[in-house]
C-alpha cells in the first residue's frame, strides 16, 4: 500500500547563507499567490543581464566557471554534473565515487567542454543543458531564456542527448538507466503517460526550483510558449499556475523532499553576480508554498530507498537508522522540517553505531538525509 503524508506548510526564515542582497526582495511582504509570484517576476527581470549563449570561454561556458565546480561531494573543482554525480561520500581520499569526472574548460587548454559533436558514451564531454528543453519555449533563439544560467546547467554530453526532449518525471517501467542512477522510462505519475526523464533524489529539488524560477521569471510570456503547441509540453498556457498540474504537483513534492543545499545557495550566489538576478526559491524555500499551496497527498515510498528509522513514529529521542548500505561512509545527516528548515545537523552520525539522538523536536513528520539516501519519520 502506498504511504501518504500531508504536509502543512508555515514559512520558514532565512536558509544557511543565502546572501541575499539588502533590499532585493522589497515589496513582497504580505503578498501570496500569483500576486506574490507577479512581483517575484518583476523582481528577478529587473537587473537580468543576458550573457549569451557563448563559444570559447565567454557565455554559459564562463558561467560554469564559478557556477558549477563540485566543492561538495569530491571536491576537486571538476565540474558538478547532476546527471553524472554520484554523492555518496568518499570513503578512499583522493578518489572519486563519480563514474567519470569533467575537467572545466575547452579541450586546448586541456578541459572537457564541447559542443555537438556526437558521442555515444558517457563521460567524453559536457555541454549546455536546457533543464527545461528549449523547444517548450521556442528553441535557441528565443533569448534570454536560451541563455539563462539559472536553469540551463552543464551535463554529460550523452545523457543529455538521450534526453531529448522529455519532462522530468518519475518512472514506472525503466527504459535505460546511467551511470549514477539518472533513468528514462515510462511515466508513474497520474496525468502524463508518455515517456520521462528521472534524476536521482539528491538533486530533484534542484531541478525543481529551477523550473519554479522559469514560469516565474517569464511569466509574462508563458501565454505564447504554451501556443507554439509542441508535445508534451508541461505549459498550461497561464501566468498562474504556470504549469499543468501533474507537473507542478510534482516539482512542490521534489522541493519538499529535497530541501535547499547550500550546493544551491552557494551557484544561486554566484549566477547573481554573473548575470545579475536570482532564483527566489533558494532564498525563500517557503514562497513555493506560499505561491502554490501545501503539497497534499505527497506519496513519498519512491524517495525513501533503502534508508529506514525504528521507532516510527518516534516516542523519544533515539532513532535507529538502518539501510542496505554501509552507513559509516556518510561523514553528516541532516534533519529537516517540511517546509526545508534545517532544523539538526549531526556530524559522523554512524562512526559509533546506528542511532542519532534528536534534538527535542516537536511533533511533526520530518526528513532524515544523508548522503544520497532521504526518508520520512514522524516525531509523535
Amino acid at each position: 500500500m502506498k504511504k501518504y503524508f500531508f504536509l502543512l506548510i508555515i514559512g520558514i526564515f532565512g536558509v544557511l547563507n543565502a546572501q541575499i542582497p539588502t533590499g532585493y526582495y522589497d515589496g513582497t511582504n504580505g503578498l501570496t499567490g500569483a500576486t506574490l509570484k507577479s512581483k517575484l517576476s518583476q523582481i528577478i527581470t529587473n537587473g537580468h543581464r543576458d550573457m549569451g549563449y557563448g563559444t570559447g570561454n565567454t557565455g554559459l561556458w564562463k558561467a560554469y566557471q564559478t557556477t558549477d565546480r563540485d566543492k561538495y561531494y569530491e571536491k576537486d573543482n571538476t565540474i558538478l554534473d547532476m546527471y553524472s554525480e554520484n554523492p555518496a561520500a568518499n570513503t578512499t581520499p583522493g578518489v572519486s565515487n563519480d563514474p567519470y569526472e569533467f575537467i572545466i574548460g575547452q579541450s586546448s587548454a586541456g578541459g572537457n567542454q564541447c559542443g555537438s559533436t556526437n558521442q555515444n558514451n558517457e563521460g567524453f564531454c559536457y555541454n549546455r543543458e536546457h533543464s527545461l528543453p528549449k523547444s517548450f519555449f521556442g528553441g535557441q533563439t528565443a533569448v534570454p531564456m536560451a541563455n539563462d544560467a539559472n536553469f540551463v546547467i552543464p551535463t554529460d554530453y550523452y545523457v543529455n542527448s538521450k534526453r531529448g526532449n522529455l519532462n522530468y518525471g518519475e518512472v514506472g517501467t525503466t527504459s535505460q538507466t546511467f551511470l549514477n542512477g539518472t533513468k528514462i522510462g515510462t511515466s508513474k505519475i497520474s496525468g502524463f503517460s508518455g515517456s520521462v526523464f528521472e534524476p536521482i533524489n539528491e538533486f530533484k529539488g534542484d531541478m525543481a526550483r529551477m523550473h519554479l524560477y522559469f514560469i516565474t521569471r517569464y511569466e509574462n510570456s508563458l501565454s505564447s510558449f504554451y501556443n507554439l503547441n509542441v508535445s508534451g509540453s508541461p505549459f498550461d498556457g497561464n501566468k498562474f499556475p504556470g504549469f499543468q498540474n501533474w507537473y507542478i504537483t510534482m516539482l512542490l513534492q521534489w522541493a519538499a523532499q529535497d530541501p535547499v543545499s547550500q550546493k544551491e545557495i552557494d551557484r544561486n550566489n554566484a549566477v547573481y553576480a554573473y548575470q545579475g538576478n536570482r532564483n527566489p526559491f533558494i532564498d525563500h524555500p517557503e514562497w513555493v508554498t506560499t505561491i502554490w499551496g501545501p503539497v497534499m497527498a505527497v506519496d513519498d515510498a519512491s524517495f525513501s530507498k533503502n534508508l529506514n528509522i525504528a521507532p516510527n513514529p518516534v516516542k523519544g529521542n533515539v532513532i535507529n537508522v538502518t539501510g542496505d548500505k554501509d552507513l559509516k561512509q556518510f561523514k553528516k545527516a541532516f534533519i529537516y522540517n517540511m517546509v526545508g528548515q534545517n532544523v539538526q545537523t549531526i556530524e559522523n552520525p554512524f562512526q559509533n553505531g546506528n542511532t542519532i539522538t534528536l534534538k527535542n523536536l516537536p511533533k511533526g513528520v520530518y526528513i532524515l538525509k544523508t548522503g544520497e539516501l532521504n526518508t520520512k519519520f514522524i516525531v509523535d
